[in-house]
């Protein structure tokens, strides 16, 4: 998994596309607005960094992305359908089908093994990977019947890696996947993740607030205050296995 070789790619059709996205929390009288008005497309098989300090909107934009939240207006587009005419039903067969999510903390079920945390998901998905191929697909084939309180903090997010693409889900979402892991620990997440989106061609939009991990990304889309402050591209992206911060 490590060691792969930069690369640069051209981006395809979009996977995403938002229009006029807004997010207003109520707190009380007050309107407090998470997201200002995102236009942004997020392209097929990309790795996308979504960068910017808390409190720019990043998690609040990966959650409607993801069917998690609605937006308070705007509209957001799934290929050729869009996701804001969906109802809690069509949005629930949406995350099932169609997306992986990776968040911060790992949530395995600590009396399960990695393989049963994986076969948990596995059941609910009509196409999905045997759960010793994900688990390999993220370099853990030789921990597959390991307790999550015998594998460390990067293995267990990696175990959260292969339960979330174990369904073959076109889009994976990841909210902040090495912020609870030191540095080298963490390069080994985003390898797991990098290996992923090569051999799965998953969208993947990664958060994070380190800019060190921007690197790995084709694109980079800067957050700043609900809006989207800058896009840049990377002309050759950078090995996951090559990344410190």
């Amino acid at each position: 998994m490590s060691g792969s070789p930069a690369t640069s790619r051209s981006l395809g059709a979009a996977a995403y596309r938002t229009v006029g996205l807004w997010k207003i929390y109520q707190t009380g009288a007050t309107e407090v607005p998470a997201l200002r008005g995102i236009d942004l497309e997020l392209y097929e098989s990309e790795v996308v960094v979504l960068l910017g300090p808390s409190g720019s909107g990043k998690s609040t934009f990966l959650n409607i992305l993801g069917g998690l939240d609605r937006p308070t207006r705007g509209q957001v587009f799934f290929h050729d359908r869009e996701l804001t005419t969906f109802d809690d039903a069509a949005l629930t067969a949406y995350r099932r089908r169609h997306v992986g999510f990776v968040f911060q903390f790992y949530n395995l079920i600590p009396s399960l093994t990695a393989w049963e945390n994986v076969v948990l998901f596995t059941e609910i998905s009509t196409n999905p990977l045997p759960p010793e191929d994900a688990l390999a697909l993220v370099g853990l084939k030789d921990r597959v019947n390991h307790f999550p309180a015998q594998l460390s903090g990067g293995e267990q997010q990696r175990v959260a890696v292969a339960r979330a693409v174990a369904k073959r889900p076109e889009v994976l979402l990841c909210d902040e996947p090495t912020g609870a892991l030191d540095s080298q620990t963490g390069v080994t997440v985003l390898e797991a993740i990098e290996h992923v989106n090569r051999e799965m061609k998953t969208t993947t939009a990664l958060i994070t607030h380190n800019a060190g991990i921007a690197g790995m990304a084709d694109r980079v889309v800067s957050f700043a205050d609900g809006q989207v402050a800058g896009i840049e591209a990377n002309e050759t992206r950078v090995a996951a296995a090559s990344l410190h911060w």
